[in-house]
């Protein structure tokens, strides 16, 4: 019974994942063809993912007794920088690269982070090598290779901003794993963690912002300081403000799986979400794919099933794969809407969980 309700929670957990991923990913595409301006966007959605989480954490203080976490500067600096930094050149690259590429082809470039975040993986000692791993791999690149082969709505700029925001999503996620799973920093509520990370976020964007959009283009635009009517402002703020909760919405589910299993979870759960998200593109945004486009996405789709297949092989106790690292120590830092009564149990009763699931 308890597995089952896990897997219930699991799967809850990833369809609220995908509600948010599916909806931004549209809605920012949408929204770019009008608004040319994705950096001045994404930090206006930083700035209200920390507000949101500001208030949800006052709400979480009042509603247990308890104070929130709040990490001295020496460790905010040294441990949470460099997340923030790789969180924010993601999150901006990909919202940059809908100015050029359609989202199929923005779909299939990203499905590629699972390669990066495989490699930061070991880099980091998370994963234990495994030579089936080298077939895996073989099978995601070829089949990326095959997708942008022929394609004709292919844009080089951005597929390469693709391509480096899911390099920098590699050491984003494996980053943001050992922050979260890292019980004396206290960060495994997303929330604390969303909290912490906007402010460096905003900083490390902002420079890009300053180089690329600064000046005659944001300054002159009639979609904002150069608004010919009182509506038409107002307009850009409701849309802005409407992606930046979905924005907050898209950070909380992400980093509550992470938390809860882990970033390579999150990027295999991802790809059936990808399919959709192919298949919602080809009917309703006009996205064109051949058949060796198809192809190359199945074929990627063998590799990333066959790395989940190796992962449950290993996971039953047939060989090491997963290095086992600490997680939650304090119940204290669990979200109260998620921690059950027969968590709550385990936790007083059993041993803490060191494994971490996939």
């Amino acid at each position: 019974m308890q597995f089952l309700c896990r897997a219930l929670r699991t799967v809850g957990l990833v369809l609220f994942y995908y509600v948010f991923s599916i909806g931004i990913t549209f809605y920012n595409k949408w929204l770019m063809k009008d608004f040319h301006f994705p950096l001045f966007m994404t930090l206006v959605h930083l700035a209200i993912i920390f507000c949101f989480s500001t208030l949800t954490r006052f709400a979480m203080q009042c509603w247990t007794g308890k104070p929130r976490i709040i990490l001295p500067w020496k460790v905010y600096l040294s441990k949470v920088a460099p997340t923030a930094l790789a969180t924010a050149l993601d999150i901006g690259l990909s919202n940059w690269s809908f100015l050029f590429i359609t989202i199929s082809l923005y779909t299939m470039t990203k499905s590629s982070a699972v390669l990066f975040i495989l490699f930061f993986s070991l880099v980091f000692k998370l994963e234990e090598p495994n030579p089936f791993l080298i077939l895996v791999v073989l099978l995601i690149a070829s089949g990326l290779f095959m997708f942008t082969l022929k394609s004709t709505q292919f844009n080089l700029e951005g597929f390469l901003m693709v391509l480096l925001a899911s390099f920098i999503g590699g050491i984003r996620w494996t980053l943001t794993q050992v922050l979260m799973q890292k019980a004396e920093l206290g960060l495994q509520n997303p929330i604390d963690t969303m909290y912490h990370l906007q402010p460096l976020m905003f900083l490390s964007l902002f420079p890009l912002f300053l180089l690329n959009e600064v000046g005659l283009s944001v300054s002159t635009t009639e979609k904002l300081f150069r608004v010919s009517e009182l509506s038409h402002l107002l307009y850009t703020l409701v849309t802005l403000s409407v992606g930046g909760m979905l924005a907050f919405g898209l950070g909380f589910s992400e980093f509550l799986l992470v938390s809860r299993t882990s970033s390579l979870t999150l990027s295999i759960a991802g790809i059936f979400k990808e399919v959709c998200t192919l298949l919602l593109a080809v009917e309703f945004m006009g996205d064109k794919m051949s058949t060796v486009n198809w192809l190359g996405f199945v074929v990627c789709l063998s590799g990333i099933t066959l790395h989940i297949s190796l992962k449950t092989f290993y996971n039953k106790g047939n060989g090491p794969m997963v290095r086992q690292l600490p997680v939650r120590d304090n119940p204290d830092l669990e979200l109260p809407l998620l921690q059950t009564k027969d968590d709550y149990c385990e936790d007083t009763n059993d041993e803490e969980e060191h494994e971490i699931l996939y």
